[in-house]
């Protein structure tokens, strides 16, 4: 007996293929899925109604229409989840054909400890692709790091990669971001980490992780030393921290209160817990102490 060849397309309007029957005029599922990966059965257009029918399946067998499958052009049918996983991969491959078609920029990374060289800058960041710049900003009169620094890819993708995640370099955990000037209007360059006013003296590190913990994953909690009745909490999610910001929050019986991370200047005593006046020497020890921790971070 002769071989016969049905002819089986994705959609109507696309240019059939020819898929082999067996020898007793039945199509097995497993010789369309072959060439239709995810293909769950076949229909056809009847040309007397003009209506789609499906094609007979039973146990994993498809059986020919009354007529013979003819010179009809089948057309495969799909589960509607795998259909949607199907659309949302070629949906991810136009967004990588794009990216791939987009400038990378100049990243600033924030947080450097001091030791890091731009030698280790490009060895860390080399994992994510291929770097063509590296830079640590440094002093011009000490050559002393200032604790940030600049690097870029040759591909779109692995900026987006790093900008993405945290960074733990020589042991310090370090932010990726474009720098304000490159960020886009619906980019806001927004912080993961708070500034928590009014702390009192019996609070610890890990009574402010226990409460904060409650919100999404703290990555970090600092506490000044000595107490200045403020610290910061660093969360894994920007989104998190901007949410927490304006609110007053009870701790051990305490009302503290959330601000972003800001530079002292751009704060009121209130938020620091502060009530004024000061002795002198107390104010410059707190702006020394408040200088110094805004350079290191």
């Amino acid at each position: 007996m002769a071989e016969v060849y049905i002819r089986v397309a994705e959609e109507e309007n696309e240019e059939p293929m020819e898929i082999p029957s067996e020898d007793d005029g039945t199509v097995l599922l497993s010789t369309v899925a072959a060439q239709f990966p995810g293909a769950c059965g076949l229909r056809f257009r009847s040309p007397v109604s003009q209506c789609m029918r499906g094609v007979r399946l039973v146990e994993g067998i498809l059986h020919a229409p009354e007529n013979g499958w003819g010179n009809i052009v089948f057309v495969v049918n799909y589960p509607k989840d795998n259909k949607r996983k199907m659309d949302e991969i070629d949906a991810s491959s136009a967004v990588k054909m794009k990216r791939g078609d987009m400038k990378t920029s100049d990243l600033i990374v924030l947080g450097l400890p001091w030791k890091t060289s731009e030698q280790d800058l490009k060895d860390y960041f080399s994992t994510f692709g291929e770097v063509i710049m590296v830079q640590v900003k440094r002093d011009a009169k000490t050559g002393n790091s200032k604790g940030f620094g600049f690097v870029r890819f040759t591909e779109y993708e692995s900026q987006e990669k790093v900008i993405s995640q945290r960074h733990m370099i020589d042991g310090r955990w370090c932010d990726c971001k474009l720098p304000n000037s490159k960020q886009g209007p619906d980019e806001p360059l927004r912080s993961r980490k708070v500034f928590v006013g009014r702390c009192t003296e019996d609070m610890t590190t890990d009574d402010l992780r226990q409460f904060f913990m409650q919100y999404g994953e703290v990555t970090d909690v600092f506490i000044p030393k000595p107490f200045r009745a403020f610290a910061f909490v660093t969360f894994g999610d920007d989104q998190v921290a901007q949410s927490l910001c304006g609110e007053d929050l009870i701790i051990k019986g305490v009302s503290v209160h959330i601000s972003n991370e800001s530079p002292l200047w751009q704060r009121s005593w209130g938020d620091l817990g502060i009530i004024l006046p000061l002795p002198t020497r107390w104010v410059f020890s707190l702006l020394s102490t408040f200088k110094w921790k805004e350079l290191r971070n």
